[in-house]
């Protein structure tokens, strides 16, 4: 390295580097986040990038069709601080009017990691319906377990769940 690159990168360089950076960081505290999560809550499963509630799958397909069907971006409703999206108008109303049946339980968390005492996201391929009501699970063995004896993993899951849901964020 010549010498007067080198006194240039000991002097001019560095305050001029330092002065852009701090810049930067201040136009990034002061301007509203981009690409920050769009959901209000941590008390339901969304995406943190869309606030889809359960990666816009209908909640209302799980009862309706047996199955995980996703739902139309054109049939949206903003419930409970996050997006759900619907397959059609019908499911749309019934759960606007019914969100406590439609939605997952739990928020949307694995119903057995919620027994054991944490939040683990749910995943809305993995699910079961018992009793009416939907739980997703964040893998296949969480299922299985929870469909070979569901009562004991509800009343485990039930008597946790209201201390996990006070912890997570609004």
């Amino acid at each position: 390295m010549t010498a007067q690159r080198q006194q240039r990168n000991q002097t001019g360089s560095k305050p001029l580097f330092r002065r852009v950076i701090a810049a930067i960081a201040l136009t990034a505290l002061l301007l509203p986040p981009v690409g920050a999560p769009a959901a209000t809550t941590l008390r339901i499963v969304a995406n943190r990038f869309s606030g889809l509630a359960i990666d816009g799958f209908d909640p209302v397909s799980y009862f309706v069709d047996g199955q995980a069907l996703q739902g139309d971006p054109d049939l949206e409703a903003t419930q409970g601080g996050v997006v759900w999206r619907f397959r059609n108008e019908g499911n749309r109303a019934s759960f606007l009017a019914h969100p406590e049946v439609y939605g997952p339980q739990f928020g949307g968390y694995d119903p057995t990691d919620v027994a054991r005492g944490v939040t683990v996201a749910g995943n809305p391929r993995f699910f079961a319906v018992v009793e009416d009501r939907l739980f997703l699970f964040s893998r296949e063995q969480s299922r299985d377990a929870f469909a070979a004896d569901p009562a004991r993993y509800l009343r485990r899951a039930e008597a946790r769940w209201p201390a996990l849901e006070q912890d997570l964020p609004n």
